[in-house]
């Protein structure tokens, strides 16, 4: 292991965000890890050494360089232009040699890398956390790995079991790719400027192949038909979609699903068998 003056300590990240004149923006969720042992279990924990990673929301580069101190290939997605613009240039300094590529720009709009990734680890900005994982499995089929900090309560949404109190669409688009559970919990005075709220470590692992692209879809407006309504019954919920009540109890009773359930009732595959009726 490299010596404590490889990652960036507490007074060094505030050292460098004033000389960017970078104050943590709320617009984009920002919350800077600044504790070393933190961030090398957070590496610990997402068990990535020397692989090719995709990192959203660097910013000043305390957990990119957990990454690359564990000889990970990283790229890193920063909307922030100030940071972005200077981040190979912290990794450099700290750790010269290191494999390191930036990519100045919304995580929403990237849709291709220099690499094929093999794992997802992040701190991702809270505001936007889940639907940036949807759009990152959605383009990158590759990812067999996955371990992003969150807002804890969103964070048991993505790993709730159906009949959860917090089960709900997010838990279900996410388990189209595989299994998610919370790996970890995370100390709030670890972060500059502490948040007010919890987190947690999320992780993930790639299940079977459900189906193809055309399926997910039809699987995932199922899904926002069935929360969007949740307190009626699947058949209310998803007459839209269907044409009628009537078409909806019929194709909802053919997928082998009760047509008198609630979304929240309902596994992943049973919202696929539905969603194949719908197809």
């Amino acid at each position: 292991m490299s010596e404590q003056g490889a990652l960036l300590g507490a007074a060094e990240i505030r050292e460098l965000a004033a000389s960017l004149d970078v104050v943590p923006a709320k617009r984009w969720g920002q919350n800077f890890v600044v504790d070393g042992n933190t961030v090398r279990r957070i590496v610990r924990v997402a068990d990535v050494a020397g692989q090719r990673v995709l990192e959203i929301g660097p910013g000043l580069g305390s957990l990119t360089l957990g990454l690359t101190e564990a000889g990970c290939d990283v790229v890193a997605i920063e909307i922030d232009p100030r940071l972005a613009a200077a981040l190979a240039a912290t990794v450099e300094r700290k750790q010269p040699g290191a494999t390191l590529r930036v990519i100045a720009d919304d995580a929403m709009r990237v849709t291709e890398l220099p690499f094929e990734p093999e794992a997802l680890v992040a701190n991702l900005p809270y505001n936007v956390s889940v639907p940036v994982l949807i759009h990152m499995f959605e383009h990158f089929p590759t990812l067999q790995r996955c371990l992003v900090m969150v807002q804890a309560e969103v964070g048991h949404r993505i790993a709730a079991a159906p009949g959860s109190k917090v089960y709900g669409a997010p838990s279900v688009k996410a388990a189209w790719w595989g299994s998610w559970s919370v790996e970890a919990e995370v100390s709030r005075q670890v972060f500059w400027p502490v948040p007010n709220v919890d987190s947690v470590l999320v992780g993930f692992r790639p299940g079977e192949i459900r189906g193809d692209e055309t399926l997910r879809r039809a699987m995932f407006d199922v899904v926002d038909a069935a929360f969007g309504q949740r307190r009626k019954m699947l058949r209310g919920a998803l007459a839209g979609l269907f044409g009628s009540s009537e078409a909806a109890s019929s194709a909802i009773t053919a997928a082998g699903v009760d047509p008198t359930a609630r979304g929240e009732a309902l596994t992943v595959d049973e919202f696929i068998a539905i969603a194949r009726q719908l197809r």
